[in-house]
Formats: structure tokens, sequence, C-alpha cells
């Protein structure tokens, strides 16, 4: 793409239909380079800067340079971003006015042609910038004056952030849709309650709604990044020209109000060089994949015949090609699995633009394939995970049944201690000392916890199923009565 074209490969070629002749047909492989040499190239083939060189580029050069296999899924984008130029143009005194209107009409017929197939890429295309401006050169000869005050630098850049904007409201609306899930079984849920853990190991019984909306804060956060992100790719920078502006009578703020950024470069270095953007947006997306994963680690727990605590639907699990009686989290392991994914698109990222000198160099190519793939990746999973949770059954009484366990209440014991007087390390102490007896086969924690004057009756009675859970009443707590207010404050923040 910018200043010298894109490079690489990318399995994320839809979004753009095929039927008129396909970029893999035309970039990228062998059979589309028509005897280009090692050392000669195509006479046929021109880059936009062939009056500079002798001759054409090597098909090793092409291969790696080439960008179009990806970068034509933002083909919308760069079409928007040429209608701003132009009409900029137009309104500058560069373009008459029937210029600007032959221009745009052309890139209307561009952009129809590519979202219905039928679109005709060739050879010289070696990415989306060079594709729409060829064929509209060839529908509007005022086209080749379209590039006008600009570089390919500030045109991707630009592609880029608009891309970027559209999938981060895609993303936000479906962590919403997930978070609007959690908020429904937790509603649901009523009073059923499970063990907490810590360590993986049985801590205190809590609110199965209580559990559902400690996921739903996770995204909130998410969200949050996201916004912060949107904000930061939020600004226009076509107009940065290559790395200097123009010395044409340029006004980038037509631009900017065109295309509807809500800010304006200061920078035309910083313009050009600048993808904190996309870092920020990876690790907005890189965040949402690891709380996904840790709900599908979750479910996959719940879902072991050990634990019993849901039942998955059919739709939403998979068996075995061996053994009849299995059912399986596939989904959870898969959103398990992408956390690791979408880390490695960040770190990889982050690796290729560490140590860049401004402006810009042909590494930052590297921006978007990690990009794509990661919106692709947490788009996926959100949707498979949503209708995952939304059709799972929760097994109320097997997890209250495990919930149970007198010594689940043994903090409530401490704290009655504390309650009437002792420091809560003696507290702690004592009841720690009933727990061990108990274990040693002494008596069981409710008989010892009654003889003891310290507590007693009263204390004992803490010990009974569910009403351990019924204490916790803080704020941010278990209790029923705590829980039915965050579930007002979840909705609120979500709504």
């Amino acid at each position: 793409m910018p200043e010298e074209s894109e490079a690489e490969r990318s399995e994320h070629v839809d979004d753009v239909g095929m039927s008129g002749g396909s970029p893999d047909n035309n970039t990228g492989n062998s059979e589309h380079v028509d005897d280009v040499g090692m050392s000669g190239g195509s006479p046929d083939r021109k880059q936009l800067w062939h009056g500079r060189f002798a001759g054409g580029p090597s098909e090793a050069l092409q291969q790696l340079n080439d960008s179009l296999p990806f970068d034509q899924r933002m083909f919308r984008e760069d079409i928007a971003g040429s209608r701003a130029h132009v009409t900029m143009l137009e309104s500058v005194g560069i373009l008459a006015a029937a210029e600007r209107d032959g221009i745009l009409s052309a890139l209307d017929v561009v952009e129809e042609e590519i979202a219905s197939g039928t679109f005709e890429w060739a050879a010289s295309d070696e990415d989306i910038h060079t594709a729409v401006e060829r064929r509209t050169t060839e529908l509007e000869p005022a086209g080749a004056k379209m590039h006008t005050g600009r570089s390919r630098n500030d045109q991707v850049a630009t592609d880029v952030r608009l891309w970027t904007l559209q999938a981060i409201d895609e993303i936000t609306d479906l962590v919403r849709a997930l978070q609007w899930t959690l908020l429904s079984q937790a509603e649901a849920a009523g009073d059923a309650y499970l063990p907490g853990y810590t360590h993986l190991q049985q801590a205190q019984p809590v609110a199965l709604a209580h559990h559902l909306l400690a996921h739903g804060w996770m995204l909130n956060r998410d969200v949050d990044r996201l916004a912060d992100a949107r904000r930061r790719t939020d600004v226009s920078v076509l107009g940065a020209g290559a790395l200097a502006g123009s010395s044409l009578p340029l006004d980038p703020s037509i631009s900017q109000k065109e295309l509807g950024f809500s800010g304006l470069f200061d920078n035309s270095l910083d313009a050009v060089a600048d993808r904190d953007f996309v870092a920020d947006t990876l690790y907005a997306l890189t965040m949402i994949g690891v709380h996904l994963s840790r709900i599908g680690e979750e479910l996959i727990i719940w879902a072991s015949t050990e634990f019993g605590f849901v039942t998955l639907d059919d739709a939403f699990s998979t068996g075995s090609s061996m053994m009849p009686q299995k059912k399986n989290p596939d989904i959870a392991e898969l959103a398990r699995g992408k956390g690791g994914r979408l880390i490695g698109n960040l770190t990889g990222f982050l690796a290729s633009v560490k140590g860049l000198p401004l402006t810009y160099n042909k590494d930052m190519q590297e921006d978007k394939e990690p990009l794509f793939d990661a919106v692709d990746t947490v788009r996926l999973t959100l949707l498979a995970l949503d209708g995952m949770i939304s059709t799972t059954t929760f097994n109320t009484e097997r997890m209250a049944e495990q919930a149970n366990s007198p010594y689940a209440a043994a903090t409530d014991l401490a704290e009655y201690l504390v309650a009437n007087g002792m420091a809560f390390r003696d507290a702690h102490a004592v009841v720690g000392e009933h727990v061990r007896h108990a274990l040693e086969g002494q008596g069981t924690l409710v008989d010892l916890v009654s003889a003891d004057e310290r507590l007693g009756e009263e204390a004992a009675a803490i010990l009974q199923p569910g009403v351990s859970v019924t204490r916790r009443t803080t704020h941010g707590g278990g209790s029923p009565e705590a829980v039915a207010a965050q579930l007002e404050r979840f909705r609120t923040a979500i709504s």
C-alpha cells in the first residue's frame, strides 16, 4: 500500500466478490505475473513509480509487495476517502466541478462493481488503492487527477482508521449483546447459588447471578477500552501527504468533515507514522479474547461430569467420532484457544513497529492482517459464545448441593465471633481448629460449633444449607439484596 504499495498474503480475502477476476489470480502468485522474471519484470505492468525505474519489479518483489489479497476488504473505505479528497480538491480550485462530478460518478460504479463481484481485477492492481484509481480513470479520464496532493501513506492510514472505527462499533454491539445475555441468565437464576472458588478450591457460596454478573462487569471494561481506542482512532490524517504535506492549497479540514472524523491531525510526520490506534484496538480486542477465554474455561469445567453445573444445548456442542456418549464444549474450548491467537496478533504487531524511524516504512503494512484477523476472531467468538450461554441450562440443584458444605461457611463463623468482640485473627484460629478436628473425625463441624460456648447453637445455624450466601450484604456482595441492587446497576451500565 503506502508509498510503495502493500504486501503479504491473507486468508481473509472475503467481503469482496470474486466473479470478475480474483485478486488471488492477479496478485501474489506466479500465474499472474505474465512472464515477469526475477530481474526484468513485465513491460505490461506499470507501478505508480514506473517513471523512476527502467524495468518492472521482480517476481519475488511483486509477490512480497502486493497486498490486494487482504487489503481489498477496505474497498468501501478507500472509495470514501477518495470521494472526500476529490470533493476537497474541487473546493480549493484544483479540480473543476465537472471533473469532480465525473470522478464521483466513476467511484460509484467502481464501488458497485467490487461489491457485486463484477470488478475486473488487473495484474497491475498491487493494492486496493491502485485498483480503485485504475478503474476510476478507465471510466473517467479526470480520475488521473484524483491522487493530486495525496500519497498512499496518508491514504492507507485513512482507510485503516475508517475500517477500524466501523469494526470497533460492530464489536462493541456484540459485546453488549453478550452482556444482555448474561443479565438475562442472571435474572432467571433467582436465588440459586453455587460454590465460589479460589485456587479452584471451594471457598464461599455465592449467588449464581452474582457469578454471571462478574463476567458481565469484565466485559463492561472491554467496552470502555473499545471506546477509548475509538476516540484515538477518530482522527483524520488525509492531507498529510507522503510525510510533509503539500505545496498545493489543500484544506484537510474539508476531507475531515466529509469523512465524519472528530479530529484532525496536527503533525504530518506523526499522522503518517502513527499506528498507535491499531495497537490500542488490538489490545482492546485481546482483552476481550482473554475474558471470553475465562468464560470458556468455566463453562468447560462446569459442563464436566465431575461438576455437572450446566447442561449445554445440542446446537452448541459437538460429539465424538468414536465415543457415542460424549458431548463436548467445543465452543468454550475454542474461545479459550482463540485468546492465544489474539495475544499473538498483538505482540507480533508491536514487534513489527517497535523500532521504526519516522515516517512511513513498509513494515507498517503488517498492521492490517493482525487487525483484520483479531476483529474476525473476536466477532465470531462473541457470536458463538453468546449463543452457547443463552441456551445453557444451569443445574441449580447440583450447584446448591456442592455449595451446602458446612465448611463453606467457616468465614461466616469467624465473622460471627468478630461481631461479638473477638479479634479476627483469634476468631480465624478458633474456627480453623474446629475445622481441623472435624476433618480428623472428632465430630461434625455443626456439633463442634454447637458445643463451643463462644459459638453455640446460634452460630451453628449459620452452617445450615443456604444460610451463608444470604449473609454477605455489603455493596457488591453476593446476598440476594446486594445482588438485586447490582442487577439494577448493571442494567443501567449497559443500557
